[in-house]
């Protein structure tokens, strides 16, 4: 085609100023590379101006950062001896120590209402004065907080299992900068590892930031892992393929630059690098590897045709330029689509990936003749490859099956068909903040041990507008609450609450000179000398400072929640709901559910509408691409087919296999499909020609379609099925999920392009394959082989 033969010759002429270009450009965006960030917040999945987002950015206005609570416990009964009894309430000391902390809460730290008639007020005493000395001192103080404090029941204790608890709350400033970082992996870490050495004791920890930052040191220490697998397995694999080591040098060159420029573009667009962006350095290579196969395999077909290298070089550039050029903008498509989608994480993930994409086809393309202009030519051993039997004997067998067996390949089809139909209806939906998290880190151990003593991690807020100052004090207003707090209790999977009842009900204990029974609301009667006593106290608990707004307008009530999922939180949600409309007139109250937990699940529902927009669009982007190079609606539905098949069965497998639709699984589909659609452009454009070659012919011309791109095809899927698996080495359950449905999905396409493309094909030979259904295409995929022969 008269485009690609200037550019073969422009590539091949200024191959010094081209790799000049290169270096100086690579060089650019190494430098970016320090401005990547990584990600201190979970991701959200909403649009800014959602209503769920206002509502919570609302309650973060009034109450501040949720999120700012380090959890320590210890479940050992040599606790409460002296020696560690006294340790533990001084590493609480030490941690309230540091800049980063606000304040501590530990046993050392709680402090007793005591009823004072004389000023009419309550007086705040210490638990105990000094560092008990006996055992029996220590197990005096438990007793005393087991069985007389309900006030800190569920929240620095549990009295069935006897674990103890200290909470340090972080400055609300930093829980979402790089100093929670440095605090937690500098300070709090060697703090709590040198406790644990001293006093031989097994310390939980857990907390919102602390999970954070170590699920973010995972995602760094991984990326490193993944393209490092990513460069090993491909490489392995290009080797076995080709037995070249040279050739598998200057792959490994390619991608490599491929990396840098991947990571360059982050820091350049000032991205966060999230689970999702980490994942783009590898996937680079793995795309990046198949169009190396392409373009080596390619020279070496022309040098064994012919054995003259400059025509070799640039047949390579102008006949596999436009090939690949559509292969790679199909595959760029299928990431591209994520930009339209109103989730800033998956428009940056969308963008860096389609912009990559481009960019390791066109260092391919220059890379790869330019490197090779500056070498021999291959050896004899070097091209052996082409001729091997065993690949021979795979296309053999292909071209054996759709030429006799078409009836069973149509038949196989549809009965995965509806296997997988029925699969796809037992798929579920899930959005956790944890589940994908490692499960075999120990902070991950230390969740599930959170859950099971106390209820749970992940804050679930619900704020209450009286509408009035002052309105949450009112007595009507609190046994609206207490109601509410009844039902939240009786849900297994919340934690009891904590709100200014417990301060409320702390009150009229301490009334009641500290009787537990009396741990309750007050009547009408009570109410007015408790509330007296409690104006004229001039001491609080800073622990509940942050549950009522500063003019009394605005309560909050938290729990905190198991790990669930979108189906059961849904319930859950709805039962708080129907409660909340019981209790609270609308016309007197607002109350509204938010929290980091409840925007997640939200956001992942949200994610899974807009990823089936994606899909769609990326299935008619590409179907448009199909019309653009066959000009051809019969041709755009058989291309269309054998790569919307192996979605199908995917989803299927999910269904069987129990993997949810969750915002890393609903990923796989406009991947995959972007990735797999590639082979059918190749095999058509292929057959196109074949029919012009062969006069029309149709079987001529599909077995040579086969034979030709059969060898291509399967290289490069072997080559992205193993570079997909290499995420499943990864901790990270989405990521586990997201290589694994890839591999799968993308071998699924690799045969339905190479046996059921072919067969239909084959079937609707009449009705396709003249010149009036394939008219003149607007762009050539591949130039007819007596074009650009000699010159």
């Amino acid at each position: 085609m008269d485009f690609w033969t200037p550019v073969s010759r422009f590539i091949l002429k200024g191959r010094y100023l081209i790799l000049v270009l290169i270096a100086a450009f690579t060089y650019f965006l190494s430098s970016q590379m320090q401005y990547m960030r990584f990600s201190y917040t979970e991701a959200n999945l909403l649009p800014a101006n959602h209503e769920i987002n206002i509502e919570y950015d609302k309650f973060l206005d009034l109450f501040g950062e949720e999120g700012n609570l380090v959890i320590l416990a210890v479940q050992d009964s040599t606790l409460f001896t002296p020696t560690k009894f006294n340790a533990w309430n001084e590493l609480s000391n030490k941690l309230d120590s540091f800049p980063e902390v606000d304040f501590t809460v530990a046993v050392a730290d709680i402090k007793k209402l005591k009823k004072n008639t004389k000023e009419k007020k309550f007086d705040v005493e210490p638990l105990y004065t000094e560092n008990p000395k006996t055992t029996e001192e220590v197990l005096k103080i438990k007793d005393e907080l087991f069985n007389n404090l309900p006030f800190f029941d569920n929240f620095l204790y549990n009295k069935k299992t006897g674990t103890i608890r200290t909470v340090v709350y972080m400055d609300k400033d930093i829980v979402n900068t790089g100093a929670r970082k440095d605090f937690i992996l500098k300070a709090l870490n060697p703090t709590i590892e040198k406790f644990e050495q001293t006093n031989t004791l097994d310390v939980r920890v857990s907390g919102m930031p602390y999970i954070r930052t170590m699920n973010a040191q995972n995602i760094i220490d991984e990326m490193g892992l993944f393209v490092g697998l990513a460069l090993a397995v491909t490489a392995v694999i290009f080797f076995f393929f080709f037995r070249s080591i040279r050739a598998t040098l200057i792959t490994l060159l390619v991608v490599s630059i491929g990396v840098i420029w991947a990571f360059g573009f982050i820091g350049w667009f000032r991205y966060e690098i999230s689970v999702l962006m980490a994942l783009i350095p590898p996937l680079i290579i793995v795309i990046g590897v198949p169009n190396a196969i392409f373009l080596i395999n390619k020279y070496q077909q022309e040098v064994k045709k012919h054995g003259n290298q400059a025509k070799s070089l640039q047949r390579v550039i102008s006949k596999v330029g436009n090939a690949t050029l559509m292969t790679n903008v199909t595959t760029a498509s299928g990431f591209a689509t994520f930009i339209f989608t109103k989730s800033q994480l998956l428009r940056e993930f969308g963008t860096i990936a389609s912009i990559n994409i481009i960019g390791i086809f066109v260092l391919a393309l220059l890379i790869i003749p330019i490197i090779y202009s500056f070498m021999s030519l291959p050896k004899e051993k070097h091209l052996k490859h082409l001729e091997r039997k065993w690949i021979e004997s795979i296309v053999n067998w292909m071209e054996f099956v759709v030429k006799n067996h078409r009836v069973s390949v149509y038949a196989t089809t549809i009965t995965l068909i509806i296997v997988s139909m029925i699969g796809v209806y037992m798929v579920k939906v899930s959005g956790s903040l944890i589940e994908d998290m490692p499960k075999g880190e120990e902070f991950f151990n230390d969740i599930v041990f959170f859950e099971e003593e106390f209820g749970g991690i992940m804050p679930l807020e619900i704020m209450i507008d009286t509408k009035n100052e002052k309105g949450v004090m009112k007595l009507s207003t609190l046994k609206r609450m207490d109601k509410l707090d009844e039902t939240i209790d009786e849900i297994p999977q919340l934690s009891k609450s904590i709100s200014v009842l417990n301060l409320i009900k702390y009150t009229k204990q301490a009334y009641y000179s500290g009787k537990p029974k009396y741990y309750q609301l007050p009547n009408n009667q009570e109410k007015n000398w408790i509330l007296s006593y409690a104006k004229n106290s001039t001491e609080n608990s800073n622990m509940l400072d942050n549950y009522v707004d500063s003019t009394g307008r605005y309560a909050r009530l938290t729990t905190f929640m198991k790990d669930i999922g979108t189906d059961k939180m849904e319930i859950i949600e709805e039962r708080i709901q129907q409660k909340i409309d019981k209790e609270f007139p609308k016309e007197s109250y607002d109350v509204t559910m938010t929290g980091k937990a409840l925007v997640f699940v939200k956001g992942t529902r949200f994610l899974i509408n807009n990823l089936v927009v994606s899909l769609t669009l990326a299935i008619l982007l590409i179907a448009i691409f199909m019309a653009f190079m066959f000009r051809s609606l019969r041709m755009i539905v058989i291309s269309l087919i054998p790569n919307i098949f192996p979605l199908l069965i995917t989803a299927g497998l999910m269904g069987y296999l129990g993997v949810p639709l969750k915002p890393s699984t609903i990923l796989v589909f406009s991947i995959a499909f972007g990735i797999s659609v590639d082979d059918t452009i190749h095999f058509l454009a292929k057959y196109r020609q074949e029919l012009k070659a062969n006069n029309w012919r149709i079987k001529e011309s599909i077995y040579g379609a086969l034979r030709e791109t059969g060898v291509s095809m399967f290289y490069t899927s072997i080559v992205l099925f193993f570079g997909f698996l290499v995420f499943t080495v990864s901790s990270f359950g989405g990521t586990i999920a997201l290589g694994g449905l890839v591999s799968i999905t993308l071998l699924f396409a690799m045969v339905s392009n190479l046996i059921l493309l072919p067969s239909l094909l084959l079937s609707l030979e009449k009705r396709i394959a003249n010149k009036k259904v394939l008219k003149e295409p607007t762009l050539d995929i591949l130039v007819p082989e007596d074009e650009n022969g000699d010159k």
